[in-house]
């Protein structure tokens, strides 16, 4: 069976998993645009609950979905994971394809980063040190914004409290063969005609001092292994600290990696266990 056909027949199974998951925390919806998807939910760690002590780190997540698709909504199950492991958590949420072509993405996760920075300064009282992090959609975008200079000096970004970037099955190269799926979705993200290098991480990166993990299987199903592989050879070129991981175990098809390992405990999952402990140590 190859790995195309795992990955379709792997929806079911997640689906059933995503909406039998448990919800402690109940997150704060913040509007920061008047689109109904320019929103972000803000998780705020329950020690007595989870008997987990909160952690001094806050991860920034910006969800995937093909880009057409999702909301931080949907992907509350991250949230609920990664603050059950003691760690303060903001979903980013942006306007989707193809109604709403890119640039309008990362305009999008570039304000709520900026209203994110502002909301968590002004609720907790000290400025936080931040782990971004997306997956699929996600990390192409949150990649963009912990690595271009270009288009933080375009948004007015200031990264120095960013400490890590974290990047799970991202598509960061487009000129690698990649299937047809990707290449229909990048057709409605993108008009006719634009230069798509100005939306490649791999074009856009230079060192910004953000040390990177890289997550990625080579049995994706949708995104080769080598998009991450050039990704990595990249940053080791412009000296960013970079660790390219290559999913481990039999879920390792782009949803069940991608999305999937935040429905699990973290001793049963080696891939979400690398995602908490390389955190941990930085």
């Amino acid at each position: 069976m190859n790995d195309f056909t795992r990955e379709s027949l792997s929806y079911f199974g997640l689906y059933w998993k995503m909406f039998r998951a448990k919800k402690t925390v109940v997150p704060e919806h913040v509007q920061f645009g008047q689109h109904k998807d320019q929103y972000f939910l803000y998780y705020r760690p329950d020690p007595a609950a989870s008997g987990i002590a909160a952690k001094d780190k806050t991860v920034l997540w910006v969800h995937g979905g093909g880009w057409n698709a999702g909301s931080p909504s949907f992907f509350d199950f991250v949230g609920q994971c990664i603050a059950g492991a003691g760690y303060p958590f903001v979903s980013l949420g942006y306007r989707l394809s193809p109604k709403n072509k890119y640039p309008a993405q990362i305009e999008d996760v570039c304000a709520g980063y900026k209203a994110a920075l502002d909301f968590m300064h002004k609720k907790e009282n000290h400025s936080p040190r931040i782990v971004v992090s997306g997956s699929s959609a996600g990390a192409h975008l949150s990649s963009i914004l912990c690595y271009s200079k270009k288009t933080q000096a375009c948004y007015g970004l200031d990264v120095s409290d960013v400490i890590g970037y974290v990047g799970i099955g991202g598509p960061y190269c487009f000129t690698e063969c990649q299937g047809w799926v990707l290449q229909t979705l990048m057709g409605q993200l993108f008009e006719k005609g634009w230069d798509r290098t100005q939306g490649e991480p791999l074009t856009l990166m230079e060192n910004t001092g953000i040390p990177m993990l890289l997550i990625q299987s080579r049995h994706d199903g949708l995104i080769d292994y080598s998009s991450a592989a050039k990704m990595a050879e990249k940053a080791s070129s412009l000296g960013i600290s970079c660790e390219l991981y290559p999913v481990a175990g039999r879920k390792d098809t782009h949803s069940w990696y991608t999305a999937g390992m935040f429905l699990e405990k973290r001793e049963d999952n080696e891939d979400l266990g690398k995602f908490l402990g390389w955190i941990e140590s930085l």
